[in-house]
C-alpha cells in the first residue's frame, strides 16, 4: 500500500511538472497571484513620500487589505495613507507627519472568490545620516618608526557609511603597504615616517540613500626623529591574538583583513589551512592585507592563516570561518497548478538552509491545520498532494520556509478548471532564424486537461516528432541546425479531451552574417591617416546596419573620423585616437564583429634632468631622464657635446647608448668647456634635443697626440715640402700649441734637423738634392709639454724630369689591326722621381698599296705603372707605322726612344666606292663599279651576286659571278624582259671578301628605259621603304688624332630612326655614338647615345628634313683622346613615300585610260604636246616645269646614282599598288625617285626616264629628294602611258 502511495505521489509529481508550464489567460477564473512587492528589508528617504508596493492579479481582480505589526492596517482611518485603485500599492504622505511613526512591520492580502495570496512581511525602516558628536582631537605626537593608529569611528547610519580618508584639499591620502585603511575605516600605519606629520588628516564617512558626506574634526600628527625607534619584527595590530572566529552567510561576500606593524614595513600573506583559495572567487585588497572571497559557498568555512613577515621574523594569525545560511529553495519555489476535475497533482516547497529550516503550510492565509479539511488534500512536509480534484477546491498555499537567519515565503494557487485548447502563440508569425543556427517555433497553449501538441509541415503529410525536430514539453519546435531546406509553413495542433486548436507559423532561414574582410592591427605617425576596412557579407533581404566602436564605447564625436560603408578613416591622428576599433555588422537575427588595435606613434619627447656626477679630470657621469616614447620604445640615446672654449655654437656627436640605459660614461678631452645634450631616438625618428646641461671645464695638459698624415714631397727639384694635419683646438689640450718639425736624409748617418712651426701645417726645407728620400717627425708642443714621441714618416725631395729613355724597344704585330710593343724598364735613378708610367707615340706614315705618304696624326697610348709592354689597338691593315716610347714621371715625359717601325698585314676590304648600272636593255644590264676606298690590302677580285624580284617582291634564286681585280664594268645578258634584278658586289683581299654594295636594276620594256637604282652603303641589307642616307667621302683631318679601331659605318633610315652599323675591334669598353646637325660647326653641340657591347644602334631622335653627321666614339683611359670612326652623312626624309613601276602595271593603264576619258579637255592638251613629235631637250622641259625648286642636271652628270644598301637581305614589302589606281605617299615601297639620295629622276614627255643615281653630288638638297618623292600628277602618268601606245 505504501509502494503504491509512492507510485502516485510520483506520478502526481510529474503530471505537477507539466502542468507548471501553463500560464492561465486572464480572462479565465483564477486566484490571485502577487506580481510586484517592496523588499523585506525596505529602507526609505525620509524626505520623499514613503511608497510600499503590492500587485497582484487574478480573475476576479483581488481586493487588497493590509496588516500593520501583525494587525489589521485600517487605511481609512489615517489621512495620510492612501492605496491606488486596481492596486494594493500604499503612499504615505510624509508631508503633514513623521517617517519614524510609519516605521512599521507590514504585510499585503490580495483575495478574490478563489483564494487569498499574503506578500511577504516588509520592514520599512527610515535611512539615517546622524551628525558627528564634536570632540576636540589634541594632536597626536609619535617617534619615527612606532605604529600609529588614527580612529574614525563615524556615527551608526542606515545603511551603514562609506568612509574614506582626505586632507583638506578634498585629496585622497595615499595609502600603500605602510599606511592602510581598515574595514573599519580606521587609519593604520605599519611605522611611521618624518613625512608623515600633517595637520590635516580628516575622515569622511559618506550616507549612500541621503546622499550627504559628514567628516571628522581633522586630526594632527607630528613625527619627531629625536630617538627614532628600533627595527623590530611584525605584529599584528588587528585582529588580535593568535586567532579568531568569524560568520558568514551563503550567498554574500567575505572580507577578513590582517594589518601588521613592524619595521622595516611587513608584508602580508594568505593561505588557506584546510584548502586551496576558491581562484575565480578570491581577490587580494588594500596591498594584500583583505581577503576578499565572493558568492560564499559551504565549501569555503574552514581556518584562513595571515602572515605578516620582515627581514626580522614573521607573525601568524588564524582565522575560523563559519558559513551560515538562510533558507533557499533547492527546485525553485513552488508552483502554480492547473487541474481538470478529477486530475491529480502535487506541490513542493522544497528547501534547505543552516540550520535546517522548518516549513509550514497556509491555504488562504490560514494556517493549514486551521482550513477547512478537503479529503483530496494530503500535506506531508514539504508536499502537498492532491487527488481527484473538484470543482471548487480552487485556492491559494502560502508555502513558509524559516531558521535563525531568514525566512522565505512563497504563495502557490491551485485551480480547478474545465477549458478546451487554446494557442496562445500569435497567429501566422513569421520566425526568422541564421543558417546554422538553433531554430525555436513556439506553440504557447492553454487547456485543461493540459492539451497534447502535433506540429506539421507545409502538406502535413505527417508529424514532426523525428531528427532534426525535437518537440519540447511546452509545445516548442527545435530544430537544432536549421538549412535552406527547412524554410517553410509550419502548423501546430492543440488537443485534449474537450476540444482541439490549430495554428500557422512560418520559418524563414536567412544566410549569416559575415566580416569578409577584418581590420588590420595599424602602427600610424601622428597627424598622419589611417583607414580600417570591414567589409562584409550578408542575407540580401536583411537590413544591416554597421557601428563601430572604440574601446566598446561609441566613436567620439569628431569630424576627423569619417565612416563610410566598408571602412573608417581617421585624419590627422592624434594620441588620443590610440585603442580597439571595433566594427559591428548587425541585423534583425544576428551580426558579427572584428576588433583591431591602433597604436598612434611619434618621435620621443626629449629627455629632461640632465645631471652630471662622478666627475673627474678626462671623464664625466651624465645621466638624464627618458621623455615620452609615445607607443614606439626608445631604440637608443645620442649624447652630444659643444666645446664653447674652442667651437662655440657646434655641436658634435660624443657617443651613443641603448635605450635602456639612462646614464653614460663620458671620456672627455683637456682645455674644453664642455656642455652635453642628448636625443632619443625610437623608430619614427630623433627627438628633439634635450636642454644643455650645465658647463664641465676639463684642466689643461701636454698633447696627448701628434699630427697625423705627415708626408714629405718636392714641389721644385731641389725642395722638400714636409706637411701635416694640424690638430683640433679639443686636440691641443692646453694654450700655445706649435709643432715640433725633425727630418733627416735616409740611408745616410746624419743627425735630426729640427724647427719649432706654429699656426701652420707645413715647412719649406730648401737646398735639397733631387729625389732624395727623407724620415719625417712633427710632434705637438703646448705651454704644458710636449705630446708623445712622434712615429717617423717617409718622404722624397722634389722630382726632375727623367734623363734616359726605355732601350730594347721592339713591337710585334699581332694581326692586320693590333701589334704588342715592347722595351726594358728604365733604371730607376734615371727616372728621378715617381714612375708614372710610359707612353707609346705612334703614327701611320703610308698605306703599302700607295706610295704618297698620309698627313701624320701621332697618337698617344699611356700605360700606368711599371710596364714593360702594351697593346696598340685599332690599326689600320696593310699599312707602315712609326713608334717610340717615353717614360714619365710627377714631373712630366723623359726623351724618346729611338723610333722602330712595324708593317701591318692585310685585311679584307671596304664596300666598292659606287655601283652603278647603265645600258638597259630588253634582256641585259651592265655594271659599273668603283674600287673600295678602304682597301686594306691588293684587291684580288670582285664577287657580283643577283637575282630577281618579281611583283611581289619575293626573291629569285641567288647567281654568282667571279671578277678579276682589273675589272670595273661587267655586263649581264639573258636577262628576262621588263623585270627588277637586285646585285650584290663586294670585293676580296687574300685576307677575303669585304662587305657588298648593292642595288637594283630593270630591264627594259619594249623601248623605253625604266630603270631604278637604290644604293645602301653598309652590310648588304636592303631598306626599300625609306630613301637611304651615305656618308660623303672624307678626307683625313689635318689634326694628330688617335687611329680608329672602327670600320666599315653605315647607316640606313627605317620607319623607327636611322640604324647606324660598324665593325669594332679596339679594347675599349665605353662606345657611344654621337650625332649632330650637318649645320652645326660647334663641337658642343654633338649628342650621345650609349652603346651596349652591339655594333649597331638605332638613332630615333633625328627629325624629318634635316640632314646629320653621325661618328662612333671610343673612350679610354681619362688622360687618352677619344678614338673616333669616319662620319657617315644621315639624311632624314620629311615626307617618306614610295612609288611602284606604275608604267609596267596594266591595271594602271586601264585606269589612266578612265581618267583619259573624264579629263577630256587635259588630254587633248596631252595629245597637241605629243604631236609637236620628238625628244624635248631637258633644257624645255626644265622651263615647262611648275616647281621653282627643280633644278636641271648637267649633262656631265647625267649618270645612273650609286647604290647602297644595309639591309639587302630582306624582302621587298610593302611595294604593292593599291587596286583603286592610285599611289599612297605612305604606303608604297618602290617608287623609281626613292632609289637614290637626290630624288631628281623626271619622266620625260616622251615617256623615256632622264635622271641622276649618286650619292656625291653636293649640289643635291634634301627638299629636291622629298619633293620629287611626290605621286605623279595625271599629266606625268598620262605622258608615260603615250610613250606605249
Amino acid at each position: 500500500m505504501e509502494r503504491r502511495r509512492m507510485d502516485a505521489a510520483l506520478l502526481v509529481l510529474f503530471l505537477g511538472h507539466l502542468a507548471a508550464a501553463l500560464e492561465v489567460p486572464l480572462d479565465l477564473p483564477q486566484p490571485p497571484t502577487i506580481t510586484h512587492q517592496s523588499p523585506k528589508d525596505y529602507i526609505i528617504d525620509p524626505r520623499e513620500n514613503i511608497i510600499i508596493h503590492c500587485e497582484a492579479k487574478g480573475k476576479p481582480h483581488p481586493s487588497f487589505s493590509w496588516t500593520r505589526n501583525g494587525t489589521h492596517f485600517d487605511i481609512d482611518e489615517d489621512p495620510n495613507v492612501t492605496m491606488r485603485p486596481h492596486s494594493g500599492t500604499l503612499v504615505v504622505d510624509i508631508s503633514r507627519a513623521k517617517a519614524e511613526q510609519y516605521e512599521c512591520v507590514y504585510q499585503c492580502t490580495a483575495r478574490n472568490k478563489h483564494g487569498t495570496a499574503v506578500s511577504n512581511n516588509i520592514v520599512v525602516k527610515q535611512s539615517r545620516s546622524p551628525l558627528w558628536s564634536k570632540e576636540k582631537i589634541k594632536p597626536i605626537v609619535v617617534q619615527e618608526g612606532v605604529s600609529l593608529v588614527l580612529p574614525c569611528r563615524p556615527p551608526a547610519g542606515l545603511p551603514p557609511p562609506i568612509i574614506f580618508w582626505m586632507d583638506n584639499n578634498f585629496q585622497r591620502l595615499p595609502q600603500s603597504s605602510r599606511v592602510a585603511q581598515s574595514l573599519n575605516g580606521d587609519l593604520y600605519f605599519s611605522n611611521v615616517l618624518r613625512d608623515d606629520s600633517r595637520n590635516d588628516y580628516i575622515c569622511y564617512a559618506r550616507f549612500p540613500y541621503t546622499q550627504t558626506i559628514q567628516q571628522k574634526q581633522p586630526i594632527t600628527v607630528k613625527v619627531l626623529n629625536k630617538e627614532p625607534a628600533d627595527e623590530r619584527k611584525p605584529s599584528f595590530l588587528i585582529p588580535s591574538g593568535p586567532s579568531s572566529s568569524k560568520t558568514v552567510l551563503r550567498g554574500q561576500v567575505l572580507e577578513m583583513e590582517c594589518i601588521a606593524e613592524g619595521l622595516p614595513t611587513p608584508e602580508v600573506s594568505w593561505t588557506k589551512v584546510s584548502g586551496d583559495l576558491p581562484a575565480k572567487r578570491t581577490s587580494f585588497l588594500h596591498y594584500q592585507r583583505t581577503l576578499r572571497i565572493v558568492n560564499v559557498s559551504e565549501s569555503d568555512a574552514g581556518d584562513y592563516r595571515c602572515t605578516a613577515r620582515n627581514q626580522l621574523g614573521s607573525v601568524h594569525h588564524t582565522i575560523h570561518v563559519m558559513v551560515k545560511a538562510a533558507p533557499y529553495w533547492i527546485s525553485g519555489a513552488p508552483r502554480n497548478l492547473v487541474l481538470a476535475p478529477g486530475e491529480s497533482g502535487v506541490l513542493t516547497c522544497r528547501a534547505s538552509g543552516t540550520p535546517k529550516p522548518s516549513i509550514t503550510w497556509a491555504m488562504n492565509g490560514i494556517p493549514i491545520e486551521n482550513s477547512p479539511k478537503d479529503l483530496s488534500r494530503k500535506v506531508e512536509d514539504d508536499t502537498i498532494i492532491f487527488t481527484d480534484v473538484q470543482p471548487g477546491s480552487s485556492a491559494v498555499y502560502q508555502c513558509n520556509v524559516s531558521n535563525d537567519f531568514g525566512y522565505l515565503l512563497s504563495n502557490a494557487f491551485v485551480n480547478v478548471l474545465s477549458e478546451p485548447p487554446r494557442v496562445l502563440t500569435q497567429a501566422n508569425k513569421v520566425y526568422q532564424v541564421i543558417k546554422n543556427h538553433r531554430a525555436l517555433i513556439d506553440c504557447a497553449s492553454f487547456g485543461s486537461p493540459i492539451p497534447k501538441i502535433t506540429w506539421f509541415k507545409d502538406s502535413r503529410s505527417s508529424t514532426l516528432d523525428g531528427d532534426p525536430y525535437i518537440l519540447h514539453d511546452n509545445g516548442t519546435l527545435e530544430i537544432h541546425i536549421a538549412q535552406a531546406h527547412n524554410s517553410g509553413r509550419y502548423t501546430c495542433v492543440a488537443r485534449n479531451s474537450i476540444g482541439i486548436y490549430e495554428n500557422h507559423v512560418s520559418l524563414e532561414v536567412k544566410e549569416p552574417t559575415r566580416i569578409l574582410k577584418q581590420p588590420e592591427y595599424k602602427v600610424v605617425q601622428r597627424g598622419k591617416s589611417v583607414v580600417f576596412e570591414c567589409k562584409v557579407k550578408h542575407d540580401p533581404s536583411l537590413i544591416p546596419t554597421m557601428t563601430w566602436l572604440k574601446d566598446d564605447g561609441e566613436l567620439p564625436d569628431d569630424e576627423r573620423l569619417i565612416v563610410d560603408s566598408d571602412s573608417l578613416t581617421i585624419t590627422d591622428v592624434t594620441e588620443s585616437d590610440a585603442g580597439m576599433y571595433t566594427c559591428i555588422m548587425n541585423t534583425t537575427l544576428d551580426h558579427d564583429s572584428a576588433s583591431a588595435e591602433l597604436t598612434v606613434v611619434e618621435r620621443p619627447d626629449p629627455p629632461t634632468d640632465l645631471e652630471l656626477t662622478d666627475q673627474k679630470k678626462r671623464s664625466v657621469q651624465l645621466t638624464w631622464t627618458p621623455g615620452d616614447e609615445h607607443n614606439s620604445p626608445i631604440q637608443k640615446f645620442l649624447i652630444q657635446y659643444e666645446d664653447l672654449l674652442h667651437h662655440r655654437g657646434h655641436w658634435h656627436n660624443l657617443t651613443e647608448v641603448p635605450g635602456t640605459k639612462t646614464t653614460a660614461h663620458l671620456k672627455l678631452s683637456p682645455y674644453a668647456h664642455y656642455t652635453f645634450r642628448v636625443l632619443a631616438l625610437n623608430a619614427v625618428d630623433f627627438s628633439r634635443p634635450s636642454l644643455s646641461s650645465r658647463v664641465y671645464k676639463t684642466e689643461p695638459a701636454a698633447p696627448d697626440e701628434n699630427p697625423t698624415g705627415v708626408q714629405g714631397f718636392g714641389t721644385e727639384h731641389d725642395n722638400l715640402v714636409i706637411s701635416w694635419k694640424p690638430l683640433s683646438g679639443l686636440q691641443s689640450n692646453g694654450p700655445g700649441l706649435h709643432y715640433k718639425v725633425m727630418w733627416r736624409q735616409k740611408a745616410v748617418d746624419s743627425d735630426w734637423t729640427t724647427v719649432t712651426v706654429a699656426n701652420n701645417s707645413k715647412f719649406v726645407v730648401s737646398g735639397v738634392p733631387t729625389f732624395v728620400p727623407y724620415e719625417l717627425k712633427v710632434q705637438a708642443v703646448n705651454d704644458y709639454g710636449a705630446g708623445p714621441e712622434p712615429a717617423i714618416a717617409h718622404g722624397y725631395s722634389g722630382e726632375d724630369l727623367p734623363v734616359a729613355a726605355p732601350e730594347n724597344v721592339q713591337a710585334i704585330v699581332v694581326n692586320s689591326a693590333l701589334a704588342e710593343v715592347h722595351w726594358d724598364p728604365v733604371p730607376f735613378k734615371l727616372i728621378r722621381g715617381h714612375l708614372k708610367g710610359f707612353k707609346v707615340y705612334y703614327w701611320r706614315e703610308r698605306s703599302l698599296h700607295k706610295h704618297n705618304p698620309h698627313h701624320v696624326e701621332k697618337q698617344i697610348l699611356t700605360f700606368s705603372g711599371n710596364h714593360t709592354r702594351g697593346m696598340l689597338p685599332g690599326l689600320h691593315p696593310f699599312s707602315l707605322y712609326s713608334f717610340n716610347v717615353r717614360v714619365y714621371n710627377g714631373k712630366g715625359e723623359g726623351p724618346p726612344s729611338p723610333t722602330q717601325q712595324f708593317e701591318t698585314p692585310e685585311g679584307v676590304p671596304g664596300t666598292p666606292t659606287s655601283l652603278i648600272v647603265t645600258n638597259p636593255n630588253l634582256d641585259s644590264l651592265t655594271l659599273e663599279w668603283s674600287p673600295p676606298h678602304v682597301r686594306n690590302g691588293r684587291i684580288t677580285g670582285y664577287t657580283l651576286k643577283y637575282q630577281q624580284v618579281n611583283n611581289s617582291n619575293e626573291l629569285g634564286p641567288m647567281e654568282e659571278l667571279a671578277l678579276p681585280a682589273n675589272e670595273t664594268s661587267v655586263t649581264l645578258p639573258n636577262l628576262k624582259y621588263s623585270t627588277r634584278y637586285k646585285f650584290y658586289l663586294n670585293a676580296k683581299t687574300v685576307r677575303g671578301a669585304g662587305p657588298a654594295i648593292s642595288g637594283e636594276g630593270v630591264t627594259i620594256m619594249d623601248e623605253v628605259l625604266i630603270s631604278q637604282l637604290d644604293v645602301d652603303v653598309g652590310t648588304g641589307n636592303t631598306q626599300t621603304s625609306h630613301p637611304i642616307a651615305r656618308s660623303p667621302p672624307r678626307h683625313p683631318s689635318p689634326q694628330a688624332l688617335p687611329v680608329s679601331p672602327f670600320g666599315n659605318v653605315s647607316s640606313s633610315v627605317g620607319e623607327d630612326g636611322a640604324l647606324i652599323s660598324w665593325e669594332y675591334w679596339g679594347p675599349e669598353k665605353n662606345v657611344y655614338v654621337e650625332y649632330k646637325n650637318k649645320n652645326s660647326e660647334a663641337e658642343e653641340e654633338w649628342q650621345k647615345e650609349l652603346v651596349n657591347g652591339s655594333q649597331n644602334i638605332v638613332l630615333k631622335g633625328l627629325k624629318g628634313g634635316l640632314s646629320y653627321r653621325v661618328r662612333v666614339v671610343a673612350k679610354g683611359h681619362h688622360d687618352q683622346p677619344p678614338l673616333l670612326s669616319d662620319e657617315v652623312l644621315v639624311t632624314v626624309p620629311a615626307v617618306a613615300s614610295r612609288q611602284v613601276d606604275i608604267a609596267t602595271q596594266g591595271w594602271f593603264i586601264g585606269l589612266m585610260c578612265a581618267i583619259a576619258l573624264l579629263i577630256l579637255i587635259l588630254l587633248i592638251i596631252c595629245f597637241i604636246q605629243r604631236n609637236k613629235g620628238g625628244k624635248y631637250p631637258v633644257k624645255e622641259k626644265e622651263d615647262a616645269h611648275t616647281d621653282p625648286e627643280f633644278q636641271p642636271m648637267k649633262e656631265d652628270d647625267c649618270t645612273f646614282g650609286e647604290y647602297s644598301d644595309n639591309e639587302d637581305h630582306k624582302p621587298l614589302k610593302g611595294s604593292r599598288t593599291p587596286s583603286n589606281g592610285t599611289v599612297k605617299r605612305d604606303d608604297s615601297d618602290d617608287s623609281l625617285v626613292d632609289y637614290g639620295e637626290g630624288g631628281d629622276g623626271q619622266f620625260n614627255e616622251d615617256g623615256s626616264f632622264i635622271g641622276q643615281y649618286s650619292g656625291k653630288s653636293a649640289s643635291r638638297d634634301t627638299a629636291e629628294g622629298h619633293e620629287s618623292s611626290e605621286a605623279p600628277s595625271p599629266i606625268n602618268a598620262m605622258n608615260s602611258l603615250n610613250s606605249f601606245v
